[in-house]
């Protein structure tokens, strides 16, 4: 189904690749479910949930307006993170009353010392790559 879905190339466009560990923190019943089944395809391995406690290679981060303080979870997700490892960073979209400001996500980079690419839309979600600055 990845080849097939219309979210196989924008998540590839993340940065998503065979072989990754990937963990993922913020589910709820409102993420995406064929997001998250692309990218076990891309990976070609299951997501780890947030009681997988070894190095990662990227974490899904799923974060609305509302979950508190975004710079603390990035700063959280940094410390499971394997060296050269992103943070895709999973947001709503426009329309939904929970969707985070792009200064709230740059404020956030800011302060993590963290680069946000582009976003990439994914369904009612937008995909950032967020990685460590060189």
């Amino acid at each position: 189904m990845a080849e097939g879905s219309p979210l196989a190339a924008p998540v590839r466009k993340l940065g998503f690749a065979p072989g990754q560990i990937v963990i993922e923190y913020g589910y709820d019943d409102d993420v995406d479910e064929e997001v998250r089944e692309v990218v076990e395809q891309v990976v070609e391995a299951p997501l780890e949930d947030e009681d997988y406690d070894g190095v990662v290679d990227v974490v899904v981060l799923w974060w609305r307006e509302g979950d508190g303080d975004l710079a603390d979870d990035l700063v959280d997700a940094l410390t499971t993170m394997e060296e050269g490892g992103f943070i895709a960073l999973l947001t709503p979209g426009a329309g939904r009353g929970d969707r985070v400001q792009a200064h709230v996500v740059q404020e956030a980079c800011t302060t993590c010392s963290l680069t946000a690419s582009g976003g990439v839309a994914l369904g009612e979600w937008v995909g950032q790559r967020l990685v460590g600055r060189r």
